[in-house]
């Protein structure tokens, strides 16, 4: 019978690039950097790595389609490799390829590594929204873009729990307002400006009520993960990071084609952590959890995701937020560097950059971010749009 992957595979090593605009590197440039970094915080040599997987999701600005690219560029001698894309969860498949992979007795050390030059698109967003869908996406969804569709479930959730607008409003600002404090303290991202709630409610909007600082910016960046068992973990170090649990939920499109779907959720993410939870043992996520990780594309994206991984009550999360339960000195702090708000959002590296943050965390290694005592900590990587979306939930612990 099947029993999951928990505690079965340790992350024994872990490297990031900073964030931001960086046109002065490529992407061999990224992927040496966020690997050299993983490989010295593991303490082991290259030539232990057995297996390795790449995640990109624009391979015209990348490498291309192959994971070739990763293998000539970090001269990995003969070994596997693979190159996975699952939209903007991309980071956390090539996590989980890594993880499976250990857990199976195939590979005693593997590599998972992301990397996106999103900048060299030359778009202010996502260059092409064909990528989620396919070409019919142009027929079906024409003028969809990814601010009007948060935007729309935004709305929605005013309406449902009889929240003024105005009032929302100032509840997503005060969550960007957190997320750019914390950036703020953290020299790997890309936006380390503090901001106020007064800034957010006067920016340009995008798509109403969602403005400016609501929205996640567009960079450049690479994540690494070094993948082994927990035996091998021991005599490496004794700080290494056990994986609990992980989970992805594809929609099936149900939420596009029935009524049932209130636009307030997305269930992707309902499926993912209920799954998660059970992997991990976890009964009372509000109070086991100890710091969070999660895919603040939009403002509206991280009080809706509160409620998607029953930490706030359905409703309830704009209390929660108002009473710093989320702050990084609260109950459940979440993105502590920041998050996608002020690290931006290349789409492969995304879900690895999570889990190194959570990964220094749990080794107490944050700095002036640093959370007091975590013993769990999880990530959620969510690529699509609200009813048409695929989430990956993982958590980590000592």
């Amino acid at each position: 019978m099947a029993t999951g992957i928990r505690d079965k595979v340790a992350i024994v090593g872990m490297g990031c690039t900073k964030f931001g605009e960086l046109w002065d590197k490529g992407a061999e440039d990224l992927m040496v950097e966020a690997y050299k970094e993983a490989i010295e915080d593991a303490g082991i040599e290259p030539k232990e790595i057995q297996a390795a997987w790449l995640a990109t999701c624009y391979e015209e600005i990348n490498i291309g389609k192959s994971a070739m690219p990763l293998s000539t560029t970090l001269k990995l001698p003969f070994i596997p490799v693979t190159r996975v894309e699952n939209l903007c969860a991309s980071g956390t498949e090539a996590f989980r390829a890594a993880c499976y992979a250990v857990a199976s007795g195939a590979y005693d050390m593997v590599l998972a590594l992301g990397v996106e030059k999103l900048k060299d698109t030359g778009y202010g967003g996502l260059p092409e929204l064909s990528f989620t869908f396919g070409t019919r996406n142009r027929m079906i969804f024409p003028n969809v873009t990814a601010p009007g569709a948060f935007a729309m479930m935004a709305t929605r959730y005013f309406a449902r729990y009889g929240i003024d607008p105005e009032e929302g409003k100032r509840t997503l600002a005060r969550i960007s307002v957190k997320s750019h404090h914390n950036g703020a303290l953290n020299p790997k991202a890309h936006l380390r400006r503090e901001i106020t709630i007064e800034d957010v409610l006067k920016a340009p909007i995008v798509a109403w009520p969602l403005g400016l600082y609501d929205c996640c910016g567009v960079s450049d960046g690479a994540a690494a993960a070094i993948i082994t068992t927990p035996e091998i973990a021991k005599g490496l170090r004794q700080d290494f990071v056990r994986v609990k649990a992980l989970q992805v939920a594809v929609t099936s499109g149900e939420e596009l084609m029935y009524q049932a779907w209130d636009g307030t959720h997305v269930e992707s993410t309902v499926r993912a952590a209920v799954r998660a939870y059970e992997e991990a043992g976890i009964k009372n996520p509000r109070e086991e959890i100890g710091v969070m990780e999660i895919h603040d594309c939009f403002s509206i994206t991280e009080l809706v995701t509160y409620e998607d991984l029953g930490i706030s009550p359905r409703g309830k999360a704009s209390d929660d937020v108002n009473n710093g339960f989320f702050d990084l000195d609260g109950q459940i702090p979440c993105q502590p560097d920041g998050g996608l708000k002020c690290f931006g959002h290349p789409i492969g590296a995304s879900g690895l950059r999570m889990m190194y943050e959570v990964y220094k965390q749990l080794q107490g290694k944050a700095g002036e971010r640093q959370v007091k005592d975590p013993k769990l900590g999880l990530t959620h990587n969510l690529g699509g749009f609200p009813p048409h979306s695929v989430v990956s939930v993982a958590i980590v612990g000592e």
